[in-house]
């Protein structure tokens, strides 16, 4: 039985002797001597109680007792350095977030980069997708807190601002006279969508969806090529978009909340979203 522990460095140098076939590559692979790595080496056989390197002037080879131990070694390190990562792992705090497509913008990558600068123990995952499918994904605990853009039959969530919404098209865009509204929209489920077909009905404005899918930048490309009108926000359209709602006489969007969901209290988390919802409030109000 042996009863003190190997020395992990030492079988380290072991196995970086064998595969790089030298006490001097091994050195350098390990930031050490030559002679740190020999000493390593020794202390290990000492452990032993067996010489576990042949060595001849110009190579080195293993011996009988160092083949047998060699699998044994990488399976120790292997251990050892699996035990180290899910530490390192479960050390860093994690934060999910889910965001609307409606509101998440053209600023996200920054905020979400400067986040991670400020804080990089802290692990940041973030989920796009519609207001109701995160919410439900929040309900049943796969995200630890959402923004989303309208209320959905619910109350329970925090009141980040209210943004401005029209019906945008491309500069020089044109309606033809006596044809149907065409619409470039989110698909299903989608509560803008939703809101803007209930106020053109309501309004006995015909209409018909030209081109439907995508995420919000789908749907902005889609108006900046001549498609058709979209019900966004001034923030997700590039200079030069126009509001045609008054022109068109097209019933006015009222201002749409965005709300954040959260179950993160305190900690790192916690002041990650607060300065992340800092930076939403700042860009809705423009």
């Amino acid at each position: 039985m042996i009863e003190r522990p190997l020395d992990l460095d030492a079988v380290e140098a072991f196995i970086r002797i064998v595969e790089l076939g030298s006490f001097t590559r091994a050195a350098e692979a390990m930031q050490t001597t030559q002679a740190g790595v020999s000493l390593k080496l020794k202390r290990l056989e000492d452990r032993l109680g067996c010489r576990l390197i042949e060595r001849t002037p110009r190579s080195v080879e293993l011996s009988a007792r160092g083949a047998a131990f060699l699998e044994h070694a990488r399976a120790l390190l292997e251990v050892h350095d699996r035990a180290l990562t899910v530490f390192a792992e479960e050390a860093r705090q994690r934060l999910t977030i889910g965001i609307s497509d409606h509101v998440a913008g053209p600023e996200l990558p920054a905020l979400i980069a400067r986040m991670n600068a400020q804080d990089p123990q802290l692990l940041i995952e973030i989920r796009i997708g519609s207001s109701g499918d995160l919410l439900q994904s929040f309900d049943r605990r796969e995200l630890d807190t959402v923004i989303v853009r309208l209320h959905a039959g619910r109350n329970d969530g925090e009141l980040l601002a209210e943004e401005k919404f029209g019906w945008f098209a491309a500069p020089g865009w044109q309606h033809r006279a006596g044809e149907p509204l065409p619409l470039a929209t989110m698909a299903e489920p989608c509560g803008v969508r939703a809101l803007a077909g209930q106020l053109l009905d309501a309004a006995r404005v015909p209409r018909t969806e030209v081109f439907v899918g995508g995420g919000v930048a789908a749907v902005v490309a889609a108006v900046m090529a001549g498609l058709g009108v979209a019900a966004l926000a001034p923030r997700m359209l590039p200079f030069g978009a126009i509001d045609v709602g008054a022109k068109l006489g097209l019933p006015g969007l009222p201002r749409l909340p965005v709300l954040l969901h959260s179950r993160v209290k305190d900690g790192r988390p916690r002041d990650a979203l607060d300065a992340l919802s800092a930076a939403f409030r700042s860009a809705v109000r423009g």
